[in-house]
Formats: C-alpha cells, structure tokens, sequence
C-alpha cells in the first residue's frame, strides 16, 4: 500500500495537493476505491480514495493506529559534517535504520566547513532524502534534519537525552558495557573524515557522554553512523 507523509494530524478527510497528489493519480495511476496509508507523528491513517481534481485527491480516513515501524526509542545522531556528499548516503541509511534525528555540526576535523547560506541551500535536499527514505522504509515518522552547529551547541544538544554516546577512535568503553534502554531518548555522536581531537573526547566525557570504542578496526565517517545505528537498534530490542 502507497504511504505518504501528511503535515497534520488527519480527521475524516485527507486533501492531497501538489506533487504528492500527481504522484498518486499519474505516476501510480490509483484509483477512487483504492486505499493510501497517510502518516504523522508516528501515527498511520489508512484511506480511501474518494475523489480526484487535476491538482487534488480527497481520502476518507477509515482507521488509524501507532505506526509499527517506529521504534521505542528515539535516536539522535549527532554527526561531524563529513566531505562530498556522505552525509547524504548517512541521512538515507540511518533513516532506514530508525533514527529519529540528525544534527549535524563542525568539529576541529572537519574539512567541510559550509557557511550558514551554503548548508540552507543544502538543507531542503537534506530533508527531501529523509522523506524518501522513510517512505521506502514504511516508516512513520520523517526524521528531523536539524540546523548546523557547532561543536559546544551540540554538546548542549546532547543532554536532553537519557544515554549519550561518543564515538572515539583512540578508545574508550566497549558497547557490551553499555546499559542500553528499551525506551526514552539515545544520542550517538560520529566524527567525519579524521576523527575528534583529544580535547574533544575529554569535553564530551566531562558534560556525561560516554567515550566507546567500536573495536580495533577504524570505521569510515559513513560507516560508523550505519553500524551504530544498527547496533543501537538491536540492543533496544528494535530489530
């Protein structure tokens, strides 16, 4: 069944305008009677198609419930802004996987270093790939592409979360260690290309991030956001 993201909460009837509503009547050539899965906030509306314009499509809702491909817990992905297009291929990857929000910032490595005006341009294609993702992946939710920030600003992030967790390279806690919740909120910080300085791993520890190690293998800046995100997953009975 088609799924589709809708900006507010749905009541009996659903209006679909633009290019959602020409993917539905041109591109999958649906029909009146035919049925579409609308979601918001993790909630799944399923419809049916009642009526077609050129640029609109009426559904009526029939049921809706908690979507069951969200997770329970909600995780942050704080990721140092990595070269060319990766964190593209990170957006894509992570939503598949579950995240639940991405916060991009600069750290001392960084070798990418956009501007406030280049990330906004950046931004809306960022989001775009969120929104596809998650309706390849039939999630409920579409992730949060966050604004760019610097590395204090996402330490402040970080600590409205219950479990923070800092991806050192040069050591740290093995994820056995590591007590995982089967709900609330988990933040994972990456670096990109690089690494973190030292200070930085010392920072972090000191406003209550945990510093892991994934092993004696270092992991590409792309890689590492995937795995961890898996793993997380598995660990809070998510996979």
């Amino acid at each position: 069944m088609p799924r589709f993201f809708t900006d507010s909460p749905a009541e009996d009837i659903i209006r679909v305008t633009g290019s959602d509503a020409r993917h539905i009547g041109y591109s999958l050539r649906m029909k009146c009677g035919e049925s579409i899965t609308f979601c918001h906030g993790g909630i799944d509306y399923r419809t049916v198609i009642e009526s077609f314009t050129e640029d609109e499509v009426i559904c009526r809702v029939e049921s809706k419930e908690p979507s069951r491909s969200e997770p329970s817990v909600f995780l942050t992905l704080y990721q140092a802004f990595p070269k060319q297009d990766k964190l593209e291929f990170i957006i894509q990857k992570t939503t598949e996987l579950g995240i639940s929000r991405i916060v991009p910032f600069i750290s001392a490595r960084c070798i990418s270093r956009p501007d406030e005006k280049s990330y906004a341009k950046k931004l809306e294609r960022f989001r775009k790939i969120a929104e596809e993702a998650a309706k390849q992946s039939g999630r409920g939710i579409i992730p949060e592409i966050a604004p760019l920030m610097n590395f204090e600003e996402a330490l402040r992030d970080m600590q409205n979360n219950d479990l923070k967790l800092f991806c050192y390279e040069n050591g740290g806690a093995k994820l056995n260690s590591v007590n995982f919740p089967t709900s609330g909120k988990i933040a994972v910080m990456i670096g990109s290309e690089g690494g973190f300085e030292r200070a930085e791993a010392e920072r972090a520890e000191s406003s209550g991030a945990v510093n892991i190690s994934l092993g004696e293998r270092i992991l590409r800046c792309e890689t590492c956001p995937v795995a961890m995100t898996a793993i997380i997953m598995d660990r809070t009975n998510n996979i």
